[in-house]
Protein backbone atom coordinates (compact mmCIF):
# COMPACT_ATOMS: atom_id res chain seq x y z
CA UNK A 1 0.00 0.00 0.00
CA UNK A 2 1.14 3.50 -0.70
CA UNK A 3 0.58 6.05 1.97
CA UNK A 4 0.38 9.93 2.14
CA UNK A 5 0.96 11.97 5.20
CA UNK A 6 0.04 15.46 4.90
CA UNK A 7 1.02 18.28 7.97
CA UNK A 8 1.51 21.69 8.30
CA UNK A 9 3.86 24.17 9.51
CA UNK A 10 3.42 27.92 10.22
CA UNK A 11 -0.21 28.45 10.86
CA UNK A 12 0.00 30.71 13.92
CA UNK A 13 2.96 33.04 13.21
CA UNK A 14 2.35 36.87 12.63
CA UNK A 15 5.64 36.42 9.94
CA UNK A 16 6.33 34.50 6.87
CA UNK A 17 3.86 32.06 4.76
CA UNK A 18 2.29 28.43 6.12
CA UNK A 19 3.78 25.76 4.49
CA UNK A 20 1.55 22.42 3.82
CA UNK A 21 3.37 19.24 2.55
CA UNK A 22 2.28 15.71 1.82
CA UNK A 23 4.20 13.16 1.35
CA UNK A 24 3.72 9.53 -0.58
CA UNK A 25 5.73 6.67 1.23
CA UNK A 26 4.91 2.83 0.40
CA UNK A 27 4.32 1.03 3.30
CA UNK A 28 7.66 -1.02 2.91
CA UNK A 29 9.72 1.87 3.38
CA UNK A 30 7.89 2.64 6.78
CA UNK A 31 10.92 0.45 8.07
CA UNK A 32 13.25 3.16 6.69
CA UNK A 33 11.76 6.26 8.35
CA UNK A 34 11.82 4.50 11.90
CA UNK A 35 15.45 3.38 10.70
CA UNK A 36 16.23 6.94 10.35
CA UNK A 37 14.41 8.36 13.67
CA UNK A 38 11.91 10.49 11.75
CA UNK A 39 9.45 11.79 14.43
CA UNK A 40 7.58 15.28 15.17
CA UNK A 41 9.60 17.63 13.91
CA UNK A 42 9.01 19.95 16.52
CA UNK A 43 11.12 17.47 18.82
CA UNK A 44 13.86 17.96 16.57
CA UNK A 45 16.70 20.59 16.63
CA UNK A 46 16.90 22.33 12.88
CA UNK A 47 20.68 20.69 11.87
CA UNK A 48 18.11 17.08 11.99
CA UNK A 49 15.24 18.08 10.43
CA UNK A 50 17.44 19.23 7.46
CA UNK A 51 19.62 16.16 7.44
CA UNK A 52 16.09 13.92 7.58
CA UNK A 53 14.73 16.22 5.00
CA UNK A 54 17.48 15.30 2.66
CA UNK A 55 16.65 11.71 3.48
CA UNK A 56 13.40 11.36 3.34
CA UNK A 57 12.92 13.26 0.03
CA UNK A 58 15.43 10.14 -1.45
CA UNK A 59 12.83 7.62 0.24
CA UNK A 60 9.41 9.24 -0.71
CA UNK A 61 7.65 8.06 -3.84
CA UNK A 62 6.14 11.78 -4.42
CA UNK A 63 5.55 14.99 -2.53
CA UNK A 64 3.72 18.25 -2.87
CA UNK A 65 4.85 21.03 -1.01
CA UNK A 66 2.04 24.23 -0.53
CA UNK A 67 3.23 27.41 0.19
CA UNK A 68 0.55 29.88 1.23
CA UNK A 69 1.93 33.19 1.22
CA UNK A 70 0.88 36.29 4.07
CA UNK A 71 -1.06 38.21 1.50
CA UNK A 72 -2.95 35.09 0.46
CA UNK A 73 -3.74 34.16 4.18
CA UNK A 74 -4.73 38.00 4.59
CA UNK A 75 -7.09 37.86 1.51
CA UNK A 76 -8.78 34.50 2.20
CA UNK A 77 -9.31 35.62 5.62
CA UNK A 78 -11.80 37.98 4.39
CA UNK A 79 -13.96 35.62 3.00
CA UNK A 80 -13.32 32.34 5.57
CA UNK A 81 -12.03 31.53 8.38
CA UNK A 82 -8.54 30.29 9.29
CA UNK A 83 -9.92 26.77 9.43
CA UNK A 84 -11.33 26.82 6.24
CA UNK A 85 -8.40 28.30 5.13
CA UNK A 86 -6.86 24.79 6.42
CA UNK A 87 -9.30 22.49 4.78
CA UNK A 88 -8.77 24.27 1.67
CA UNK A 89 -5.09 24.14 2.03
CA UNK A 90 -4.96 20.23 2.53
CA UNK A 91 -7.17 19.66 -0.42
CA UNK A 92 -5.22 21.00 -2.84
CA UNK A 93 -2.04 18.61 -1.12
CA UNK A 94 -4.90 15.85 -0.93
CA UNK A 95 -5.67 16.83 -4.92
CA UNK A 96 -1.85 16.67 -6.13
CA UNK A 97 -1.18 13.43 -5.24
CA UNK A 98 -2.15 9.72 -5.34
CA UNK A 99 -1.69 7.27 -2.61
CA UNK A 100 -4.34 4.23 -0.74
CA UNK A 101 -4.72 6.20 2.28
CA UNK A 102 -4.53 9.95 3.36
CA UNK A 103 -3.43 10.44 6.79
CA UNK A 104 -3.95 13.75 8.13
CA UNK A 105 -2.73 16.11 10.71
CA UNK A 106 -6.08 17.60 11.60
CA UNK A 107 -6.65 21.42 11.93
CA UNK A 108 -9.77 20.73 12.94
CA UNK A 109 -10.77 20.12 16.92
CA UNK A 110 -13.52 17.31 15.01
CA UNK A 111 -10.74 15.01 13.05
CA UNK A 112 -13.69 13.02 11.68
CA UNK A 113 -15.00 16.48 10.16
CA UNK A 114 -11.71 18.10 8.87
CA UNK A 115 -10.54 14.83 7.32
CA UNK A 116 -14.36 14.84 5.24
CA UNK A 117 -13.96 18.05 4.36
CA UNK A 118 -10.61 17.57 2.77
CA UNK A 119 -11.96 14.61 0.93
CA UNK A 120 -15.16 16.26 -0.40
CA UNK A 121 -12.83 19.34 -1.42
CA UNK A 122 -10.22 17.74 -2.84
CA UNK A 123 -12.29 14.96 -4.77
CA UNK A 124 -9.50 12.62 -3.96
CA UNK A 125 -10.98 8.88 -4.32
CA UNK A 126 -8.69 7.70 -1.21
CA UNK A 127 -9.36 6.86 1.83
CA UNK A 128 -8.85 9.69 4.02
CA UNK A 129 -8.91 9.59 7.63
CA UNK A 130 -6.83 13.18 10.51
CA UNK A 131 -6.07 12.58 13.66
CA UNK A 132 -4.62 15.21 16.12
CA UNK A 133 -1.26 14.79 16.97
CA UNK A 134 -1.09 12.61 13.75
CA UNK A 135 2.92 13.42 13.43
CA UNK A 136 3.77 11.36 16.63
CA UNK A 137 1.69 8.65 15.78
CA UNK A 138 2.53 7.93 11.88
CA UNK A 139 6.00 8.29 10.37
CA UNK A 140 4.49 9.10 6.95
CA UNK A 141 2.67 12.35 8.88
CA UNK A 142 5.87 12.77 10.61
CA UNK A 143 8.10 12.66 7.39
CA UNK A 144 5.62 15.69 6.38
CA UNK A 145 5.66 17.33 9.02
CA UNK A 146 9.91 17.76 8.99
CA UNK A 147 9.49 18.56 5.45
CA UNK A 148 6.82 21.42 6.27
CA UNK A 149 9.26 22.54 8.66
CA UNK A 150 12.09 22.66 7.18
CA UNK A 151 10.65 24.81 4.21
CA UNK A 152 8.96 27.29 6.62
CA UNK A 153 12.36 27.98 8.10
CA UNK A 154 14.35 28.49 4.78
CA UNK A 155 11.56 30.89 4.24
CA UNK A 156 11.87 32.42 7.00
CA UNK A 157 16.02 32.18 6.78
CA UNK A 158 15.51 34.35 3.03
CA UNK A 159 13.56 37.06 4.25
CA UNK A 160 15.92 37.76 7.71
CA UNK A 161 18.35 38.00 4.76
CA UNK A 162 16.51 40.08 2.74
CA UNK A 163 16.58 42.42 5.71
CA UNK A 164 19.31 41.84 7.23
CA UNK A 165 18.32 41.64 10.70
CA UNK A 166 16.78 39.09 13.17
CA UNK A 167 13.14 38.37 13.04
CA UNK A 168 12.56 35.31 15.54
CA UNK A 169 10.62 32.79 15.08
CA UNK A 170 7.38 34.77 13.81
CA UNK A 171 5.14 33.81 16.28
CA UNK A 172 3.28 36.68 18.25
CA UNK A 173 4.90 35.16 21.15
CA UNK A 174 8.08 35.47 20.21
CA UNK A 175 9.48 38.95 21.60
CA UNK A 176 12.27 39.43 18.66
CA UNK A 177 9.64 39.24 16.78
CA UNK A 178 7.90 41.83 18.06
CA UNK A 179 9.87 44.22 18.41
CA UNK A 180 11.18 43.59 14.96
CA UNK A 181 7.70 44.54 13.83
CA UNK A 182 6.91 46.77 15.87
CA UNK A 183 10.88 48.55 14.61
CA UNK A 184 9.81 48.64 11.07
CA UNK A 185 6.20 49.92 11.27
CA UNK A 186 7.77 52.72 12.95
CA UNK A 187 9.83 53.40 10.40
CA UNK A 188 8.72 52.25 7.41
CA UNK A 189 4.77 53.41 8.79
CA UNK A 190 3.34 50.45 7.50
CA UNK A 191 3.79 46.32 7.95
CA UNK A 192 6.35 44.44 6.18
CA UNK A 193 4.98 42.75 3.16
CA UNK A 194 5.70 39.33 4.65
CA UNK A 195 3.68 40.10 8.03
CA UNK A 196 0.06 38.76 8.10
CA UNK A 197 -1.77 42.25 8.42
CA UNK A 198 -5.23 40.33 10.04
CA UNK A 199 -3.22 38.73 12.96
CA UNK A 200 -3.99 40.53 16.32
CA UNK A 201 -0.94 41.23 16.64
CA UNK A 202 0.16 43.08 14.01
CA UNK A 203 -3.14 45.25 14.09
CA UNK A 204 -2.13 45.91 17.30
CA UNK A 205 1.34 47.35 16.40
CA UNK A 206 -0.34 49.10 13.63
CA UNK A 207 -2.82 50.74 15.68
CA UNK A 208 0.03 52.01 18.39
CA UNK A 209 2.18 52.69 15.66
CA UNK A 210 0.31 54.51 12.92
Amino acid sequence: MRFLGADEAGKGPVIGSMFVVGVVIDEERFFDLAALGVKDSKLLPPHRREHLAARIEKIARDRYVLEVKPEVIDELRQIMTMNEIMVKSFARVVEKLSADKAILDAADIDPNRFAKRVKDQSGTGMEVVAEHRADKNHPVVAAASILAKVNRDQSMREIEKSVGEEIGSGYPSDPTSVRFLEAWVKEHGDLPPFARGSWKTAVRIKARFI
